[in-house]
Order: structure tokens, then sequence, then C-alpha cells
């Protein structure tokens, strides 16, 4: 339970804190009680090596929130089995309502609290997105970090809304 609990919490945080333009919110405490479901073509674990692996066509869901990915592999720690560590690779999609985050390759990382996109990563809330190389959310502290570099910068577009009375008019 420990293991979907930090997907889950990693799905909501990204939804919620990725996009500068919308207020950051914590993960709904409400929502960890929910149930949750994995579907995925096969599951290996090692408890040796404290690992979960989840492959072929996974699909997290707990509430409202939805990870897809092929691959979801997650690392526990020594103590309490914690969760240490969870990579979501090849075609990771995140979804909560009308928000998405996309990238080839996520990982949360519970001891530094942050999540990490790479792999053409981009974020979308309605017709807003945001693109860069690199998409970081410091879960702690609300706030996140976009960075390019040389080949890939970062590249935002916000749509105002549109002002009532003024449509058509200049």
């Amino acid at each position: 339970m420990k293991i979907i609990n930090a997907v889950i919490m990693m799905i909501c945080l990204l939804a919620s804190q990725a996009l500068a333009a919308s207020p950051a919110k914590p993960a709904s405490k409400s929502r960890s009680n929910l149930p949750i479901t994995i579907k995925s073509n096969e599951l290996s674990t090692d408890n040796k090596g404290k690992t979960a692996i989840f492959k072929g066509k996974v699909v997290a869901k707990q509430g409202d929130i939805t990870i897809y990915a092929d691959t979801l592999n997650v690392n526990y720690g020594d103590e309490n089995n914690d969760v240490e560590k969870i990579e979501s690779n090849g075609n990771v999609r995140i979804v909560q309502g009308n928000r998405i985050g996309t990238s080839a390759h996520a990982v949360y990382d519970s001891k530094l609290g942050k999540i990490t996109l790479t792999g053409n990563p981009k974020v979308m809330q309605g017709a807003d997105t945001i693109s860069g190389k690199i998409i970081t959310i410091f879960i702690d502290e609300e706030k996140s970090a976009v960075s390019g570099d040389g080949d890939s910068r970062v590249i935002t577009i916000i749509h105002p809304p549109a002002r009532k009375g003024n449509a058509g008019s200049r």
C-alpha cells in the first residue's frame, strides 16, 4: 500500500504544482484512503533487493488520478520498507482532470522530496502548456523548476481567459 500511496502522491503533486500559472496545493489527504488499482502485464518483486517492477501497459489509478507507463519500478528503503524511489519509464502520462503531464521518464525521490520529469517533458492544463529539458517539482517546498539547454529551451504557453464584454472589440 505504501508503494501506491507514493505513486499517487507523485501524480497528485505533479498535476497540482507543475504549471507555474496554477497555485501549488499539497496532495489531498482524503485521496490516500481511496482504493488503488494497478494493472500491468507483469509484476515481479524482489524482497531481498527491495524492489517491485510493474511491466507492460501499466495503469495506476486512485480516485481522479491515473498514471500510465510502460514500466513502473519501486525501490524500498531499509527502514520500515518505506518507498525511497519510484521510476516510471516509457510513454509516461499522468492525468488528473484537465491536467496532463507527459515524459519518457519520471523519478520520484522521497528522501529529496522531488519529482523529476525527463525525456521531452510537458505539462498541460487545459490549453496552457509548459515544456523544457527537465521539469522538477519540489514537493515539500511547493515549488517547481523547468530548465532547458542549448537545444531545448523552456517554452510556456498561457492562454489568458476571455474577458466578458470585450469579445471581438478593440
